[in-house]
């Protein structure tokens, strides 16, 4: 008995431990296993694994209904995990932040592809069933009825998650509270955003190494479509402070590459890259019913305000908001969606609008 007391005392002590380093609650993880999992091409994977990450507890209202529950979506290639870093979680989440994890339950999954949900370097590898956006928001819809919520608080997202946070307004229109898309547009993916994913795309397929998918080495092209992925991510002022002359600049990227190529798959990037095609909230963005607020970033290469997409679309959105945060010292091109400090004030103004009474 008193080795199980020391034991609870332990755990309890190393919990407090971590949260007073982090200030805000240590996160638990998990898995849920949805079985047969048909996708939209009418593929069908018996057991579809969903990792997740979960800060704070759920808590209900009078009726039952889950109220403080908000989702994060992450980024292409990305997993829950990079919102724990401190420029974002201990921001956000610490005691009195804008998402406080004394206050919310906030979820942090995997999707479909990425992080430790099931994906193609698993084992299936080329075999694996072609994933797009809807079926990685209806994975997440599966993997939030798994952990009891029905209702969302907010849903929000970076990048990919960004765009899924589009798509989730108009599917679920009545499922949440308010939405943060952050570093996304919303229609197709098309102009340079489309070409620079066909140039990785297509520098996989046709690597002779990547041998239909099965190949026992990775294919010399995942290493073109790191660098790609490094070239789209931050703004020129910043990559010129980084590597102000030529030796320099190839220190960065090669060691951006290199650090990239312990985890990097090419199946992975493979089809989480194609898995944007068939994303397109155009035509219903009338749908979109609970308030939104759209924040893109003025040196974001892969969504550059001067397409004005945003700022045409949004005027369907019937209680639509968009905002561009100028370039600054503070910013870093698309990256800046994780840069919580930038930003953070405008969803505590969104939170506040949105507020039920």
């Amino acid at each position: 008995m008193l080795r199980i007391v020391l034991l609870l005392l332990c755990q309890f002590a190393v919990q407090t431990l971590c949260m007073a380093q982090a200030n805000y609650p240590q996160p638990v993880e998990g898995d849920v296993v949805l079985r047969n999992f048909r996708f939209q091409s009418n593929e069908q994977l018996p057991e579809l694994r969903l990792h997740y990450r979960t800060v704070g507890k759920l808590e209900r209202d009078a009726k039952g209904v889950a109220k403080n529950a908000v989702l994060i979506l992450h980024g292409t290639g990305g997993s829950g995990a990079q919102f724990l870093r401190a420029d974002f979680a201990d921001r956000l989440f610490r005691v009195g932040g804008v998402l406080d994890g004394t206050k919310y339950f906030i979820v942090l999954p995997d999707g479909i592809g990425h992080g430790q949900s099931s994906k193609p370097s698993d084992g299936l590898r080329a075999r694996f069933p072609r994933y797009g956006y809807l079926d990685m928001i209806e994975a997440q819809r599966l993997l939030l009825k798994e952990l009891g919520v029905e209702h969302a608080r907010l849903v929000m997202g970076t990048s990919m998650g960004g765009m899924h946070s589009w798509l989730w307004g108009e599917l679920h229109p009545q499922f949440m509270d308010a939405l943060l898309p952050l570093a996304s547009l919303p229609g197709q993916i098309s102009g340079r955003n489309r070409a620079w994913r066909r140039v990785v795309i297509d520098a996989i397929r046709n690597d002779p190494e990547w041998r239909q998918g099965d190949y026992k080495e990775q294919p010399a092209a995942l290493k073109t479509g790191l660098q790609m992925l490094f070239l789209m991510g931050s703004n020129p002022v910043l990559r010129q402070e980084q590597m102000p002359t030529l030796r320099r600049s190839d220190e960065v990227l090669d060691a951006y590459v290199s650090n990239a190529l312990k985890t990097a798959d090419a199946n992975d990037l493979l089809y989480a890259l194609s898995a944007s095609e068939d994303y397109d909230p155009a035509p219903q963005l009338e749908m979109i019913r609970a308030p939104l607020l759209a924040i893109n970033f003025a040196d974001d290469l892969i969504n550059p305000p001067e397409l004005q997409i945003l700022e045409r679309e949004i005027r369907r959105v019937p209680n639509g908001k968009a905002l561009l945060i100028p370039f600054s010292d503070q910013t870093a091109g698309h990256g800046t969606h994780t840069l919580a400090e930038v930003w953070e004030q405008h969803l505590a103004e969104l939170l506040r609008q949105s507020e039920r009474s």
